[in-house]
């Protein structure tokens, strides 16, 4: 069990929810959820990352969260019914345990141990949400864009990640350009290796020098906060 919450749960509790868990694969790009749809499901990824955008009018988004094997989507439907406040989108391929919000609020009721911890991710995610506005509105792309790969690489099991330059400019709120550019002189440093598609890491101490003051902040936030794994 690779799902930090679900793996940190005791046996008495764990077999509150374990009868209704499915394991699924989402592929990358999938959507699971648009602002206003109703929260009916919640997923709890064991490899992958899922993306929180934020959605304008104009159809701009970026970027506000992201969700892997230490949190879940759709945590909070086990408090009550919920509708999503963002687009929740499958970032990278997800391997996940799934549940209804039906079956997870009975659980919620019957177990105190998923009750504090709905009530801890709610507060790591905010925090995370909350240096995610400062970040995006403060810091270069080059540093954001370190923030965001080492980000993804805890939240996966490769080296590796396949990601679309339009997927990555949404992101990170830029022109597909600047993210060439930005990728480009990434591979210039030794960092990674850039190729149509995909990034590839090649020295994570040296994105860890280069990312921005947020990557430590959110890492803290979540380790005080969450249980703690590999």
């Amino acid at each position: 069990m690779q799902n930090r919450l679900l793996a940190s749960l005791p046996a008495d509790d764990f077999a509150h929810l374990s009868p209704y868990l499915t394991t699924v694969e989402l592929e990358r790009g999938r959507l699971l959820y648009d602002p206003g749809d109703r929260i009916d499901m919640a997923y709890f990824p064991h490899d992958g990352v899922i993306s929180l955008m934020t959605l304008m009018e104009s159809g701009a988004a970026i970027e506000s969260a992201t969700i892997g094997r230490e949190g879940a989507l759709g945590l909070h439907a086990a408090v009550t019914p919920r509708q999503s406040l963002s687009r929740a989108i499958v970032q990278t391929p997800v391997r996940a345990s799934r549940v209804s919000t039906s079956h997870l609020h009975e659980a919620w009721q019957k177990s105190a141990r998923l009750r504090e911890l709905v009530e801890r991710h709610g507060e790591a995610l905010f925090g995370h949400a909350l240096q995610s506005v400062g970040c995006n509105a403060l810091h270069s792309v080059e540093a954001r864009f370190c923030r965001w790969l080492l980000t993804c690489h805890d939240r996966i099991s490769s080296d590796t990640i396949a990601l679309t330059q339009e997927f990555l400019a949404d992101m990170l709120g830029v022109q597909r350009t600047t993210v060439t550019a930005v990728a480009r002189s990434l591979q210039e440093k030794g960092a990674i290796r850039y190729r149509r598609g995909v990034v590839d890491i090649i020295d994570r101490h040296g994105l860890e020098q280069i990312a921005c003051e947020c990557y430590a902040a959110i890492h803290r936030n979540y380790a005080r906060l969450l249980p703690a794994g590999g």
